[in-house]
């Protein structure tokens, strides 16, 4: 497989990412940990059937049990931290703030051997979480304290994912197969501390139904899998770059179908979240003289 044609595989990712905001409000009232347990069920069944089909189950019992520990951490953390941070702050708002993770892959992506942190990280950095603090604070409009777990969640989160996609750069050598287990890791563990945590709220009608299973075949199932392929055999920092689509079209998505009302906030903060990004991109992309 060529570079480019794993950067664009990836790519496939962050258009199904950009649905993970409206399908994770569908799916209410269902708790975090259930949603968790429910979407990774499937996103990993569905993927030790396409192992079995293409001869890849073979290749599973040579990886070390370390990086089946590290992906099922990663994609546990990322999703219990997002779907809590959805269920405790307004889903636009949240979401927004969780997609700082494209700015913090470039900058954490700097720290790797070979890169260095130059101005523009730092700059873009900045511009990034300026974004963030006009969410919290409302523009300086309002502030809402009822809202700051969620917010909190919400930059776990983004911190989460984003050192999980850089890392993962280190363990190239892993096959994509892999991601099935992390993903049958994490929902058993997610059954179990639901039933020990949580109370059981299923979801509701054809839309919390619908919404569920999307979620596990899309954001929560195939984007993994694509995922992993971009950043082991593609270009990381393309990647990093074309991530900044997610926050607009996630955002967008939601005040198309209502959920989220149109304001000069959310377009102010979506801005400095992409163009931070973009900044740090291109001084990633710069190499010194």
């Amino acid at each position: 497989m060529t570079r480019q044609r794993a950067t664009a595989i990836g790519f496939i990712a962050v258009l199904l990412w950009s649905l993970l905001a409206v399908l994770t409000v569908g799916t209410a009232p269902v708790p975090p940990l259930l949603l968790n347990a429910m979407c990774f069920t499937l996103g990993g069944g569905l993927g030790l059937i396409w192992c079995w089909r293409s001869g890849g189950l073979s290749q599973l019992k040579y990886v070390p049990w370390r990086v089946y520990a590290f992906g099922s951490i990663g994609l546990f953390g990322y999703h219990a931290l997002y779907f809590s941070a959805l269920r405790l702050a307004p889903a636009a708002e949240a979401g927004l703030v969780a997609y700082l993770w494209p700015l913090l892959i470039v900058l954490f992506s700097g720290l790797l051997p070979g890169e260095t942190l130059r101005a523009g990280h730092l700059l873009g950095a900045a511009l990034g979480f300026a974004g963030a603090a006009t969410i919290i604070t409302g523009g300086g409009a309002s502030f809402d304290p009822a809202a700051l777990p969620g917010y909190g969640l919400a930059l776990l989160c983004a911190l989460t994912w984003s050192g999980y996609s850089v890392l993962a750069r280190r363990l190239g050598s892993a096959p994509t197969s892999t991601v099935a287990v992390f993903c049958v890791v994490t929902a058993l563990a997610s059954w179990i501390m639901h039933f020990a945590l949580e109370e059981t709220l299923w979801p509701q009608g054809a839309l919390g139904w619908g919404s569920t299973l999307a979620l596990g075949l899309g954001p929560v199932g195939l984007a993994f899998y694509v995922w992993d392929i971009g950043v082991k055999q593609g270009d990381i920092q393309m990647l990093g770059t074309s991530s900044y689509a997610a926050p607009l079209l996630s955002t967008l998505v939601l005040v198309l179908v209502g959920i989220a009302s149109p304001s000069w906030t959310l377009a102010i903060a979506a801005c400095l979240i992409a163009g931070g990004a973009l900044l740090a991109a291109r001084a990633s992309a710069t190499k010194p003289a």
